[in-house]
């Protein structure tokens, strides 16, 4: 069956339609992995977002029960070169195409990914509109400009209750922003004890819950749709160790008084270098965000930058000293990508250890 990519500015792309048939609208971006296409599907910062794939053949090693990063996918559509329907893996389950189908995801293959990445790259992300109907292009270009920007991806993705994930160590609040299981995997080999909430949790509902520790998941989205996040970080900073990824990162530097901007065409991918600057190390990182801090808006803050983008110069972690709060805008899970800062939860264990110790001998001096 006939597809089409229809995108903002006019460009029509055709090719074969690939899982549900259904219309669907997104903003368009291009994802650089290798690998992990899994990974990439299932990642709840992909919601709302039509993702093109630059590496050309996608579905070769099929689609397994493993490697998902969220209990189902979030993204409104998926755009290949070549599709393979014929997976050869020992692990897969089912096809590329039958996920897509399952979930009413359309995707379509076939077209110019090299040239829809030029594209996006050149002109910033477009939105778009993946449908199979052969209804005129002039109308679909207008029901896609009529259409509202979404604004509420954290709510869609977000846990809409507590739950927990029991350990012997330390106690972790995990604010789901739509955090991916790759996050949860990590704290639950180090044996601590998670406690997982919604984004609208409260400052008062965090400290009932007696953490060692906070963690600011990732998420999709403008980190400014969630306002009330920001404040229950601003009124929490500074009484617990604080440990933000990507969204997460964004939230903790607006309650920290700087701000935030979109970028061009986003990072996104598993081979992005960020130098740390207190080592001058490089690291291979995975990543997936729109928004970025400002730079300038850091000044007069109580923030340090502590790692930059190599592509770009962006900022890429910050760190307040005196309130125990750090943050990165990749992803030390990887999940897909390299495992390289894997370190930074071994930190975020130290921060905790120091904390616990400094309130010990605050409260027996």
């Amino acid at each position: 069956m006939k597809a089409r990519l229809i995108l903002e500015d006019g460009t029509i792309c055709v090719g074969k339609a690939m899982g549900a048939t259904n219309e669907s609208i997104g903003e368009v971006v291009f994802n650089t992995g290798l690998t992990g296409y899994q990974e990439v599907l299932s990642d709840p910062s992909y919601c709302g977002q039509i993702v093109v794939m630059t590496y050309p053949l996608i579905g070769n090693y099929g689609i397994n029960r493993d490697d998902f990063e969220a209990v189902r996918p979030f993204i409104h559509g998926f755009v290949v070169r070549e599709h393979c329907d014929m997976p050869s893996n020992w692990r897969s389950t089912q096809t590329l195409h039958e996920l897509l189908q399952a979930y009413e995801i359309p995707g379509i293959s076939g077209v110019d990914t090299r040239m829809l990445t030029r594209k996006i790259r050149h002109f910033g992300t477009l939105r778009g509109l993946i449908t199979t109907s052969e209804r005129p292009a002039e109308e679909l270009l207008a029901q896609l400009k009529s259409t509202d920007v979404m604004t509420n991806q954290v709510a869609q993705v977000s846990t809409k209750s507590i739950y927990s994930s029991p350990g012997n160590g330390d106690r972790v609040v995990l604010v789901d922003f739509g955090c991916k299981h790759g996050i949860m995997r990590e704290l639950s080999k180090r044996g601590w004890d998670i406690v997982v909430v919604p984004h609208t949790v409260t400052a008062d509902e965090i400290r009932r819950l007696q953490p060692d520790g906070i963690l600011l998941s990732n998420g999709p989205g403008d980190p400014k749709d969630v306002p009330q996040a920001i404040q229950m970080v601003k009124e929490i900073l500074g009484e617990y160790p604080l440990f933000g990824i990507c969204l997460g990162h964004q939230l903790f530097a607006l309650a920290s008084g700087a701000d935030t901007e979109k970028l061009k065409f986003g990072h996104r991918g598993g081979n992005h270098p960020v130098k740390e600057l207190i080592t001058g190390r490089t690291y291979i990182t995975s990543q997936n965000h729109g928004y970025a801090v400002n730079e300038a808006s850091v000044i007069g803050t109580e923030l340090e930058v502590t790692h930059v983008a190599l592509n770009d110069g962006t900022i890429e972690g910050l760190r307040n000293a005196k309130k125990q709060a750090f943050s990165v805008q990749y992803h030390p899970e990887a999940a897909p990508g390299p495992y390289d800062s894997g370190y930074l939860f071994g930190q975020f264990l130290d921060m905790m250890k120091q904390s616990k110790e400094e309130k010990w001998y605050a409260k027996n001096r």
